[in-house]
């Protein structure tokens, strides 16, 4: 869902005046709909069911745990969306968010989870399909052998209609973030310091770049708002009930309604979503190409 929003940045820029203006020391690697099976799909996870920015966590040592999330699963997810059922799923949340503070909400539900392969945010149990062809990609490319490198990952759904914040990863801890605002400014966020309308999270792409390049990377997640996260939290409370529970259903009336709601969360077919959008990405794709050719 959210590589529509990257198809129209990467379309963008390919048509721009930026691409014949590089220098010879400069290049850009567009990689276009990494996780394809949720675009055709109108999902956030993979084929193998995992959130692909929470599957970037190292296999070999013990996985993050995430008890909050563990407590709230089955209100998350209920496998019966009856008004009975859903009622009772929202006190719980209700409480835990009175007794917890919304923070301690926010965290357990998309910090990441590798128990609950059903549910939302799942990690997975393996690195995935698409994490795996970044690898290869990244590999056949020799980017590790880049001197500077500038990533920017697009994603919808959080933080005002419209905005575009420019969000670091924790991965990359405060020497990451003070990297991405020398080069793209002060609105830059970080969830170390409480600035980023994202709670610190695990498992993103930001812990592949930070072992292939450490300090030779900067990582922005430039994340456009659409609607309230209350909205988001029902679409993809909708659609993991859906796929874990009536997968059969997902090409009938009812779940083409569930999958279109989920895509109009997070790629608004608005015209002014859809300015801002682009008006946003030739900002940034112009100050990463100024300061990659002003570094060469």
């Amino acid at each position: 869902m959210e590589g529509y929003c990257g198809s129209a940045a990467q379309l963008s820029l390919l048509q721009s005046e930026l691409v014949d203006s590089l220098g010879g020391s400069v290049g850009i690697l567009l990689i276009h709909a990494l996780n394809a099976h949720g675009f055709a799909w109108d999902r956030r996870v993979t084929a193998e069911g995992c959130d692909l920015n929470r599957n970037f966590v190292d296999f070999t040592k013990p996985l993050p745990e995430n008890p909050g999330y563990d407590e709230l699963a089955d209100h998350l997810v209920p496998s019966d969306l009856s008004a009975e059922s859903l009622a009772v799923a929202e006190r719980a949340i209700a409480e835990f968010r009175a007794t917890r503070g919304e923070t301690a909400f926010q965290t357990a539900r998309k910090k990441g989870q590798y128990s609950r392969p059903e549910c939302m945010f799942f990690g997975g149990e393996r690195p995935s399909e698409p994490r795996q062809v970044l690898e290869k990609i990244c590999m056949d490319y020799r980017v590790a052998e880049r001197q500077n490198v500038i990533i920017i990952d697009y994603h919808t759904g959080l933080g005002p209609y419209g905005y575009g914040e420019l969000q670091t990863e924790t991965s990359s801890g405060l020497e990451g973030y003070h990297r991405a605002v020398e080069i793209f400014g002060p609105s830059v966020t970080s969830p170390d310091l409480g600035t980023s309308s994202s709670v610190a999270i695990t498992g993103t792409q930001d812990e592949f770049w930070q072992r292939e390049l450490g300090s030779r990377h900067t990582y922005v997640c430039l994340e456009f708002g659409t609607f309230s996260p209350d909205k988001g939290r029902e679409v993809l409370r909708n659609d993991h009930w859906l796929f874990a529970y009536h997968p059969d259903q997902a090409n009938t009336e009812i779940g083409k309604r569930i999958r279109n709601a989920t895509r109009e969360h997070y790629n608004p077919e608005r015209p002014d979503w859809q300015e801002m959008v682009l008006s946003r990405c030739d900002q940034v794709h112009r100050q990463a190409l100024a300061a990659l050719t002003q570094a060469k």
